[in-house]
Protein backbone atom coordinates (compact mmCIF):
# COMPACT_ATOMS: atom_id res chain seq x y z
CA UNK A 1 0.00 0.00 0.00
CA UNK A 2 1.74 3.18 -1.10
CA UNK A 3 1.69 6.59 1.60
CA UNK A 4 0.70 9.69 0.71
CA UNK A 5 2.33 12.83 1.98
CA UNK A 6 -1.12 14.77 2.24
CA UNK A 7 0.48 18.57 1.84
CA UNK A 8 -1.36 21.52 3.63
CA UNK A 9 -3.16 24.16 2.91
CA UNK A 10 -6.96 22.43 2.71
CA UNK A 11 -9.25 25.66 2.60
CA UNK A 12 -13.02 25.85 2.47
CA UNK A 13 -15.81 23.79 3.99
CA UNK A 14 -18.66 21.49 2.65
CA UNK A 15 -21.77 19.72 4.06
CA UNK A 16 -21.59 16.25 2.72
CA UNK A 17 -25.08 16.04 3.57
CA UNK A 18 -26.60 18.36 1.37
CA UNK A 19 -24.25 17.48 -1.20
CA UNK A 20 -25.89 13.99 -0.90
CA UNK A 21 -29.68 14.76 -0.76
CA UNK A 22 -29.31 17.60 -3.35
CA UNK A 23 -26.47 17.11 -5.49
CA UNK A 24 -26.16 13.38 -6.96
CA UNK A 25 -25.91 15.09 -10.42
CA UNK A 26 -22.23 15.69 -9.38
CA UNK A 27 -21.56 11.87 -9.39
CA UNK A 28 -24.23 10.51 -11.47
CA UNK A 29 -22.70 12.37 -14.61
CA UNK A 30 -19.51 11.48 -14.20
CA UNK A 31 -20.68 7.24 -14.44
CA UNK A 32 -20.14 7.62 -17.95
CA UNK A 33 -16.38 9.14 -17.67
CA UNK A 34 -15.59 5.96 -15.57
CA UNK A 35 -16.16 3.98 -19.03
CA UNK A 36 -13.63 6.41 -20.55
CA UNK A 37 -11.50 5.67 -17.69
CA UNK A 38 -11.74 1.91 -18.30
CA UNK A 39 -10.66 0.63 -14.98
CA UNK A 40 -8.91 -3.34 -14.75
CA UNK A 41 -8.82 -5.14 -12.32
CA UNK A 42 -5.96 -4.86 -10.17
CA UNK A 43 -4.74 -1.79 -11.03
CA UNK A 44 -4.05 1.31 -8.99
CA UNK A 45 -6.30 4.30 -9.69
CA UNK A 46 -6.29 7.77 -7.56
CA UNK A 47 -9.73 9.41 -7.90
CA UNK A 48 -8.69 12.93 -7.09
CA UNK A 49 -11.31 15.14 -5.10
CA UNK A 50 -13.78 11.53 -4.30
CA UNK A 51 -16.36 13.75 -2.39
CA UNK A 52 -18.58 11.05 -0.34
CA UNK A 53 -17.01 8.28 -2.76
CA UNK A 54 -19.40 6.95 -5.08
CA UNK A 55 -17.30 6.84 -8.01
CA UNK A 56 -14.44 5.95 -5.82
CA UNK A 57 -16.80 2.55 -5.34
CA UNK A 58 -17.67 2.40 -9.04
CA UNK A 59 -14.08 2.43 -9.89
CA UNK A 60 -13.01 -0.43 -7.13
CA UNK A 61 -16.73 -2.15 -8.33
CA UNK A 62 -14.44 -2.93 -11.51
CA UNK A 63 -11.77 -4.62 -9.81
CA UNK A 64 -9.03 -1.89 -9.35
CA UNK A 65 -7.41 -1.28 -6.10
CA UNK A 66 -8.64 2.38 -5.45
CA UNK A 67 -7.69 5.38 -3.00
CA UNK A 68 -9.68 8.22 -3.00
CA UNK A 69 -8.64 11.81 -1.72
CA UNK A 70 -9.97 15.12 -0.84
CA UNK A 71 -9.20 18.30 1.05
CA UNK A 72 -12.14 18.67 3.09
CA UNK A 73 -12.17 16.18 5.82
CA UNK A 74 -16.11 16.28 5.95
CA UNK A 75 -16.30 14.59 2.60
CA UNK A 76 -13.69 12.59 3.64
CA UNK A 77 -15.34 11.05 6.88
CA UNK A 78 -19.09 10.75 5.36
CA UNK A 79 -16.81 8.53 2.66
CA UNK A 80 -15.66 6.60 4.71
CA UNK A 81 -18.84 5.99 6.50
CA UNK A 82 -20.70 5.26 3.00
CA UNK A 83 -18.00 2.68 1.80
CA UNK A 84 -15.88 1.03 5.25
CA UNK A 85 -13.97 -1.06 2.90
CA UNK A 86 -12.18 1.44 0.76
CA UNK A 87 -9.49 3.75 2.00
CA UNK A 88 -10.43 7.59 1.68
CA UNK A 89 -7.20 10.18 2.95
CA UNK A 90 -7.46 14.02 3.50
CA UNK A 91 -5.29 15.59 1.41
CA UNK A 92 -4.33 18.90 -0.57
CA UNK A 93 -4.66 17.94 -4.68
CA UNK A 94 -1.61 21.10 -4.87
CA UNK A 95 1.37 19.20 -2.46
CA UNK A 96 0.48 15.82 -2.11
CA UNK A 97 3.18 13.17 -2.84
CA UNK A 98 2.69 8.82 -3.54
CA UNK A 99 5.20 6.71 -2.27
CA UNK A 100 4.06 4.36 -4.89
CA UNK A 101 2.92 5.82 -8.50
CA UNK A 102 -0.97 4.51 -9.84
CA UNK A 103 -1.88 3.22 -13.43
CA UNK A 104 -4.21 5.90 -13.87
CA UNK A 105 -5.57 9.20 -12.12
CA UNK A 106 -9.47 9.80 -12.26
CA UNK A 107 -11.14 13.27 -11.55
CA UNK A 108 -14.76 14.31 -12.03
CA UNK A 109 -16.41 17.58 -10.76
CA UNK A 110 -13.05 18.68 -8.59
CA UNK A 111 -10.36 20.41 -10.28
CA UNK A 112 -12.04 23.53 -11.07
CA UNK A 113 -12.14 24.37 -7.25
CA UNK A 114 -8.18 23.71 -7.53
CA UNK A 115 -6.97 27.55 -8.15
CA UNK A 116 -3.53 26.19 -7.84
CA UNK A 117 -3.85 24.50 -11.26
CA UNK A 118 0.18 24.40 -12.40
CA UNK A 119 0.79 22.40 -9.11
CA UNK A 120 -1.96 20.48 -9.25
CA UNK A 121 -0.99 19.40 -12.48
CA UNK A 122 2.57 18.81 -11.03
CA UNK A 123 1.13 16.43 -8.24
CA UNK A 124 -1.27 14.61 -10.54
CA UNK A 125 2.06 13.55 -13.01
CA UNK A 126 3.65 13.00 -10.03
CA UNK A 127 1.31 10.02 -8.84
CA UNK A 128 1.66 8.46 -12.33
CA UNK A 129 3.11 5.90 -13.57
CA UNK A 130 5.39 6.18 -17.06
CA UNK A 131 2.27 5.22 -19.48
CA UNK A 132 -0.32 6.17 -17.10
CA UNK A 133 -3.47 7.87 -17.96
CA UNK A 134 -4.91 10.89 -16.37
CA UNK A 135 -9.13 11.33 -17.17
CA UNK A 136 -10.51 14.03 -15.76
CA UNK A 137 -14.12 16.44 -16.21
CA UNK A 138 -13.75 20.07 -14.71
CA UNK A 139 -15.71 22.80 -15.65
CA UNK A 140 -14.32 24.34 -18.45
CA UNK A 141 -14.60 28.16 -19.82
CA UNK A 142 -17.83 29.30 -20.09
CA UNK A 143 -18.97 27.59 -17.29
CA UNK A 144 -21.86 29.57 -14.80
CA UNK A 145 -20.66 32.41 -16.80
CA UNK A 146 -24.22 33.75 -16.54
CA UNK A 147 -24.27 32.94 -12.75
CA UNK A 148 -20.52 34.33 -12.02
CA UNK A 149 -21.00 37.79 -13.66
CA UNK A 150 -24.62 38.81 -12.31
CA UNK A 151 -22.81 37.99 -9.04
CA UNK A 152 -19.91 39.85 -9.28
CA UNK A 153 -22.48 42.87 -10.36
CA UNK A 154 -24.25 42.39 -6.90
CA UNK A 155 -21.36 41.82 -5.15
CA UNK A 156 -19.97 45.12 -6.22
CA UNK A 157 -23.06 47.07 -5.18
CA UNK A 158 -23.39 45.81 -1.77
CA UNK A 159 -19.80 46.34 -0.96
CA UNK A 160 -18.53 49.22 -3.41
CA UNK A 161 -15.29 47.06 -3.96
CA UNK A 162 -14.33 45.47 -7.28
CA UNK A 163 -14.65 41.58 -7.61
CA UNK A 164 -11.76 38.80 -8.81
CA UNK A 165 -13.01 37.36 -12.11
CA UNK A 166 -14.70 34.16 -11.03
CA UNK A 167 -15.07 35.15 -7.60
CA UNK A 168 -11.79 34.01 -7.08
CA UNK A 169 -13.54 30.81 -6.03
CA UNK A 170 -12.81 28.47 -9.65
CA UNK A 171 -10.64 27.50 -12.83
CA UNK A 172 -12.39 26.98 -15.80
CA UNK A 173 -9.85 26.73 -18.71
CA UNK A 174 -10.46 26.40 -22.24
CA UNK A 175 -9.18 23.08 -24.16
CA UNK A 176 -5.85 24.99 -25.00
CA UNK A 177 -5.34 26.56 -21.96
CA UNK A 178 -5.49 23.03 -20.24
CA UNK A 179 -3.75 20.47 -22.75
CA UNK A 180 -0.77 23.09 -22.73
CA UNK A 181 -0.98 23.05 -18.73
CA UNK A 182 -1.10 19.19 -18.95
CA UNK A 183 1.58 18.83 -21.24
CA UNK A 184 3.72 21.54 -19.85
CA UNK A 185 3.94 18.59 -17.26
CA UNK A 186 4.69 15.40 -19.64
CA UNK A 187 1.36 14.54 -19.64
CA UNK A 188 0.27 14.29 -23.98
CA UNK A 189 -3.37 14.72 -24.13
CA UNK A 190 -5.05 12.05 -26.18
CA UNK A 191 -9.01 13.67 -26.10
CA UNK A 192 -10.65 16.72 -24.63
CA UNK A 193 -13.82 18.15 -25.76
CA UNK A 194 -15.73 21.53 -24.24
CA UNK A 195 -19.73 21.00 -24.27
CA UNK A 196 -22.09 22.82 -23.16
CA UNK A 197 -24.59 20.60 -20.20
CA UNK A 198 -27.76 22.90 -18.58
CA UNK A 199 -27.91 21.20 -15.43
CA UNK A 200 -31.94 21.84 -13.25
CA UNK A 201 -31.57 22.05 -9.62
CA UNK A 202 -33.28 20.39 -7.66
CA UNK A 203 -35.55 22.23 -5.14
CA UNK A 204 -37.86 24.21 -7.18
CA UNK A 205 -38.09 27.79 -6.12
CA UNK A 206 -35.55 27.72 -3.89
CA UNK A 207 -32.60 25.54 -6.33
CA UNK A 208 -30.59 28.47 -6.62
CA UNK A 209 -30.28 29.46 -3.23
CA UNK A 210 -29.67 26.19 -2.12
CA UNK A 211 -26.84 26.03 -4.58
CA UNK A 212 -25.27 29.26 -3.68
CA UNK A 213 -25.68 28.06 -0.33
CA UNK A 214 -23.24 24.78 -1.05
CA UNK A 215 -21.28 26.32 -3.18
CA UNK A 216 -20.57 29.53 -2.67
CA UNK A 217 -20.46 30.13 0.92
CA UNK A 218 -17.08 31.12 1.04
CA UNK A 219 -18.24 34.02 -0.82
CA UNK A 220 -21.45 34.84 1.01
CA UNK A 221 -20.24 34.49 4.40
CA UNK A 222 -17.20 37.32 3.76
CA UNK A 223 -20.19 39.82 3.07
CA UNK A 224 -21.52 42.47 5.56
CA UNK A 225 -24.08 40.73 7.84
CA UNK A 226 -27.03 42.67 6.61
CA UNK A 227 -26.19 41.92 2.86
CA UNK A 228 -26.16 37.97 2.66
CA UNK A 229 -29.69 38.24 1.94
CA UNK A 230 -29.60 41.14 -0.49
CA UNK A 231 -27.10 38.92 -2.34
CA UNK A 232 -29.73 35.98 -2.66
CA UNK A 233 -32.57 38.19 -3.26
CA UNK A 234 -31.29 40.51 -6.06
CA UNK A 235 -28.84 37.42 -7.75
CA UNK A 236 -32.27 35.94 -7.87
CA UNK A 237 -34.20 37.99 -9.42
CA UNK A 238 -31.19 39.26 -12.62
CA UNK A 239 -30.76 35.50 -13.11
CA UNK A 240 -34.37 34.43 -13.31
CA UNK A 241 -34.95 35.37 -16.86
CA UNK A 242 -32.57 33.65 -18.20
CA UNK A 243 -32.10 30.36 -15.90
CA UNK A 244 -35.70 29.52 -14.32
CA UNK A 245 -37.32 27.64 -16.61
CA UNK A 246 -40.74 26.05 -15.77
CA UNK A 247 -40.44 26.19 -12.11
CA UNK A 248 -36.93 24.71 -12.13
CA UNK A 249 -33.58 26.50 -11.74
CA UNK A 250 -31.25 25.37 -14.70
CA UNK A 251 -27.53 25.97 -14.27
CA UNK A 252 -25.30 26.93 -17.36
CA UNK A 253 -22.96 24.30 -17.12
CA UNK A 254 -19.86 24.08 -19.20
CA UNK A 255 -17.54 20.67 -18.75
CA UNK A 256 -14.03 20.08 -20.10
CA UNK A 257 -13.67 16.34 -20.96
CA UNK A 258 -9.77 15.37 -20.76
CA UNK A 259 -7.75 12.07 -21.16
CA UNK A 260 -3.79 12.34 -21.26
CA UNK A 261 -0.72 9.67 -20.76
CA UNK A 262 2.23 10.21 -19.10
CA UNK A 263 5.47 9.54 -21.38
CA UNK A 264 7.41 6.66 -21.00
Amino acid sequence: MSTIEKGSGVEGAWNPGQYERSYSFVWKHGEDLIELLAPQAGERILDLGCGTGQLTAAIAKRGAQVLGIDSSPDMVQQARANYPDLRFEVADASAFRTSEPFDAVFSNAALHWMTKAAAVAAAIAGALRPGGRFVAELGGKGNVERLSKAAIGVIEELTHSPVRDHLGLWYFPSVAEYATLLESQGLEVRYAVLFDRPTPLEGGENGLRDWLQMFLGRVTQKLPADAGAKFIERLEERLRPELFREGTWVMDYRRLRVVAVKGE
